[in-house]
This record gives structure tokens, C-alpha cells and sequence, in this order.
């Protein structure tokens, strides 16, 4: 705390309607009403942002004898710009005088507060009346040089800082005031800060447990997936993906994509897939099964035109065999030994959920064989550009690519990641859109 000051002067009340404006070497012409002028107005467009540098800085001095304060009347701030002083005797009259270009308080601590149920011992009662009057102003405790522990208090309960009554003078209260108000700054730009990554914890840890775990205990089946949303800093998009395996031993996958890149269709895809989860381990499938699920979408969705493709797969118990439904949505890969990688049939592909009421969805019946790797797949992964044109990767693009890399030897999960990694690349850097791929391997 810097020493005293031996010379003192006193400022009569501004802005108040106690006694006529002090010059303090700004625009003349306050009115003593208490309100901001509309030129101040005019500079001062934000709480708590604006610094010496860009506006003038104004107090609110809260006490109930402001003619005989302490203050003296040329306040300047480090830039040599005059500071602004309001008066109020109480906290009725701070209410009214704290408009958005207040941008620190100077609150004597010996102010009485209003009366509240437990705070006729409360020390700091005005003080927290105050804060919570004016949560993001920047606030001066004022005290008496002998009452130290009250000033530390306060600052402990939330003030920027204290000062002594009796030590006061212009120079010092200048610079008090632009600390404080920089120092308030600072403390909501970190609070701001923190509160954002909490946030964005707290969704990331929502988004990974809305991705599904496998229900494919008992199966011989190897699974592997891969995720990328197309929204910037999300984990969850409009695409969604699942696989669970029914007490027959039939292993039911499925993948679909909400039309949309925004939360609401992340959100609808997570409806979708625990709404099939639920209808497959209740003994849908095919048709019946799309068609309930379609009934989810109409009355989920957020707007009429919102619809889903969705393509499933239920794989016989001895896995030799399937069974292919597809409402809009690409044809799943198969690749065999031997066998160059190909798309299993689309003819009977139905139309998207969402699009006609009253659609059929025909189930195909396919031959796997005894050896096999089944990929589904987002049209995310197809529709990335290929090199500066605007060719697209494509259907027969992406068979070709994991055929090199069937042949380089990747399987699973480092398959799956080397075809994202290089439809990424071709593209040119980051997919627009979402992309899930899923693949099913059976070895004997």
C-alpha cells in the first residue's frame, strides 16, 4: 500500500444532484441528474471491455456523505484522460446510476446495507449487495487505515481491490481504478475461458457415450469402426452406425446418415440408432423394421424435409449368408480372397426414411461365403473431391483405393483408418461432410 498522502483535497458530489460538476478536465456540460449523457453513451458500448486507451473511464462512488469525500476532483487515468465520478448516497441510487458506461465502483464499507434475515452481523453486507447489484463491474473497496483486516476481507469476498480512506488522493485512485477494472476484465475473460473448456469437456464426454458399443458377445465376428464428424471441434454428427448380435445368433448391423451437419441431426441420429437397437433386439428387421423407424423420423425430426438414408445388414448365425436393406444409402463393400473387392447389389434400394409414407424397403438375400469382409460406409467417405477438379472420389474411386489397400496387407482398424487418412488427403485437407465406415470381418 503506498504512504500517505500529506496533502489532501476534497471533491463535492458529481453527477449526483448534490452539489454542481467538479471540472475534471473532460467535455463540460454534465447535467447533475445522475444519468449518462448521450455522448457517453455513444463511447461506451460495453461493461467491462473498454480500456484508457479507447474511452473515457467513469466511477460510481457509492457513500452516504459524498461531499465531504476525499476524492479529489482532477481524476485522470494512465493515458492522462479524465475519469468520470458519479455519486450516490445508497444502493437505490447506485441502482439507477449504474448504467453500461460505469465502469468501476468505489463503495464505502461503512455504508449501511439494506436489512436482510441474517446480515445484522454481516461486516461486509453492503459489499456483497453491491456485487450482486453489479456482478460484472469492477469494484473498490474503501476503508479506514486502521480497519486493514475488513479490506483484505473484502477482497476476499470479491472486490478488486482496497484502499484507505485516508491515503487517498487523485494520482492514486486514478491508477487504483484502471488496475481494477483491467484486473475485473481479466478475471471474466479466464472465468469465460474455464467455463468454455468445462463446457466442451462435458459435451465430448456426452458425445462418447452416445457412440455405441457392440453387442457381439458369442460371435465369431471381428468388428472395427471409424468416426469423423464434419462439424468443427464436434466428436458426434449427423451419421450414426451400430451392430448387435440377437439370441438366434444373427449379427445385425446397420449405418445411416441424417441429412445435415448440426447438432439437431447429430441428435436425431442418436435416436435413430437406439431405436433400432431396440426394434432389432425386440426381433425386427427388414421392412418392418424400416418402416417403424420411419415413424421415429417423422415425429423426432425438427422439419418436414429432414430425412435419413440407412443401409442393414442381418448376417446368419453360420455367416454364410445375409440379408441387405437399403433406403437410399450406398450399397455396402465386400471383399473375399481371391476376389477383387465389389459392391453387393443395390437394386432394391428404397427410398430414404423420411421422403414417401407408406414406402416397402425390400430385403435382399446375398452369399457371403466362408471368408469374407464386409464394409459399410457413409457416403462421406465417396464424395470427397479428388485432386484441384471437381471430380469426386466415388463409388468406384473408393473400391479401387481399398482394393491397393487389401493388397498392401491392412485389415480392421488400420484399413479403415488408412481409407479415411487418404480420402482426407486426396480431398485436399479436411471432409466437409460426416464420414462413419464399419467393418465386419469373418475368418474360420
Amino acid at each position: 500500500m503506498p504512504a500517505p498522502v500529506p496533502r489532501q483535497r476534497a471533491i463535492p458530489a458529481v453527477e449526483s444532484g448534490q452539489a454542481p460538476a467538479a471540472s475534471t478536465g473532460g467535455p463540460s456540460g454534465d447535467s447533475g441528474t445522475g444519468a449518462p449523457r448521450k455522448e457517453d453513451s455513444a463511447q461506451n458500448t460495453s461493461n467491462n471491455t473498454a480500456t484508457a486507451h479507447h474511452t473515457h473511464l467513469t466511477l460510481l462512488l457509492i457513500e452516504d456523505d459524498p461531499g465531504g469525500s476525499p476524492i479529489v476532483p482532477d481524476l485522470l487515468d494512465q493515458a492522462g484522460k479524465p475519469i468520470r465520478v458519479r455519486t450516490a448516497r445508497n444502493l437505490t441510487e447506485a441502482e439507477r446510476l449504474l448504467t453500461d458506461d460505469v465502469h468501476c465502483i468505489l463503495l464505502d464499507l461503512a455504508l449501511p446495507a439494506p436489512g436482510r434475515a441474517g446480515e445484522a452481523d454481516d461486516e461486509l453486507a453492503v459489499l456483497r449487495h453491491v456485487l450482486e447489484l453489479a456482478p460484472r463491474h469492477a469494484v473498490l473497496a474503501l476503508t479506514g487505515s486502521g480497519d486493514a483486516e475488513r479490506g483484505a476481507e473484502a477482497v476476499r469476498v470479491g472486490a478488486q481491490d482496497y484502499l484507505f480512506r485516508e491515503e487517498l488522493d487523485g494520482r492514486l485512485l486514478g491508477r487504483a481504478i484502471q488496475y481494477a477494472v483491467e484486473r475485473k476484465r481479466s478475471e471474466s475473460a479466464e472465468r469465460r475461458l474455464a467455463e468454455g473448456r468445462l463446457r466442451a469437456q462435458e459435451n465430448r464426454r456426452l458425445e462418447r457415450g452416445l457412440l455405441p458399443t457392440p453387442l457381439l458377445e458369442g460371435s465369431s465376428l471381428r468388428f472395427a469402426a471409424r468416426y469423423r464428424p464434419g462439424r468443427s471441434r464436434a466428436l458426434l454428427g449427423g451419421d450414426f452406425y451400430d451392430v448387435v448380435r440377437t439370441p438366434d445368433g444373427t449379427v445385425h448391423a446397420m449405418i445411416g446418415d441424417v441429412c445435415g451437419h448440426g447438432p439437431d441431426e447429430a441428435a436425431l441420429g442418436v435416436e435413430l440408432r437406439i431405436a433400432w437397437r431396440a426394434l432389432t433386439l425386440a426381433g425386427l428387421c427388414g421392412d418392418q423394421l424400416l418402416n417403424t423407424l420411419q415413424q421415429v423420423l417423422e415425429h423426432e425430426r425438427s422439419d418436414d424435409e429432414i430425412f435419413a438414408t440407412l443401409c442393414t445388414v442381418d448376417i446368419a448365425p453360420d455367416g454364410r449368408r445375409a440379408g441387405l436393406c437399403l433406403a437410399g444409402h450406398p450399397a455396402p463393400l465386400i471383399a473375399r480372397p481371391g476376389r477383387a473387392p465389389r459392391l453387393l447389389p443395390y437394386d432394391n434400394n428404397g427410398p430414404a426414411l423420411g421422403l414417401l409414407p407408406g414406402a416397402r424397403w425390400p430385403r435382399t438375400q446375398v452369399e457371403l461365403g466362408a471368408e469374407w469382409s464386409l464394409m459399410l460406409y457413409t457416403d462421406g467417405l465417396i464424395e470427397g473431391r479428388v485432386g484441384e477438379g471437381g471430380e469426386r472420389l466415388g463409388q468406384d474411386g473408393m473400391v479401387e483405393m481399398i482394393s491397393r489397400q487389401l493388397a498392401a496387407g491392412l485389415t480392421g482398424e488400420d484399413l479403415l483408418r488408412a481409407a479415411v487418412n487418404e480420402v482426407r488427403e486426396l480431398n485436399g485437407g479436411e471432409l466437409t461432410d460426416d464420414v462413419a465406415v464399419l467393418l465386419l470381418d469373418r475368418v474360420p
